[in-house]
C-alpha cells in the first residue's frame, strides 16, 4: 500500500514540475524577448514609467509589442512586463490617471493588471 502512495506522489510531483518548467520557459511574461526600445511615457505624478519595445520575430512571424512598467521609488526601481501583444508593430500610450495606463486600447492598472495576447480568448 505504501508503494502505491509513493508512486502516486512521485507522478503528481513530476507532473507539477514539468508544468511549472513549461510555464516558466514559454508563458511567464517576465521571460519575454527584450526587443528594440521604441518610446516611454511617465505618469503625471512620476511614480511609474511605461517603456515600449518592439520585438521582431522574423519574416514569417512579424512584430510584437512589449510594455514594461518601472516603479520609480527613491529606495528601489522595479521593472515588470505588463503588456505583450502580437501581431502589433506600434503602440500608443496614454495615462488615464496616476496608476492607470491605456496601451493601444488596453486599459491597465500598473499595480495589478497585465495584458498578454496568449491568454485572451476570441
Amino acid at each position: 500500500m505504501k508503494k502505491i502512495h509513493i508512486i502516486i506522489f512521485a507522478a503528481v510531483a513530476s507532473c507539477l514540475i514539468i508544468r511549472f518548467t513549461i510555464w516558466q520557459l514559454f508563458f511567464n511574461p517576465q521571460h519575454l524577448p527584450s526587443g528594440d526600445y521604441i518610446s516611454q511615457s511617465t505618469s503625471s505624478n512620476g511614480n511609474y514609467t511605461v517603456k515600449i519595445y518592439q520585438s521582431n520575430g522574423g519574416a514569417t512571424t512579424g512584430f510584437a509589442i512589449r510594455g514594461e512598467v518601472t516603479y520609480n521609488n527613491k529606495t528601489f526601481h522595479k521593472n515588470k512586463n505588463i503588456y505583450w501583444n502580437y501581431p502589433q508593430e506600434k503602440a500608443a500610450v496614454k495615462w488615464i490617471n496616476h496608476d492607470t495606463v491605456n496601451i493601444s486600447g488596453h486599459v491597465l492598472n500598473v499595480k495589478k493588471d497585465t495584458f498578454d495576447f496568449r491568454y485572451e480568448s476570441e
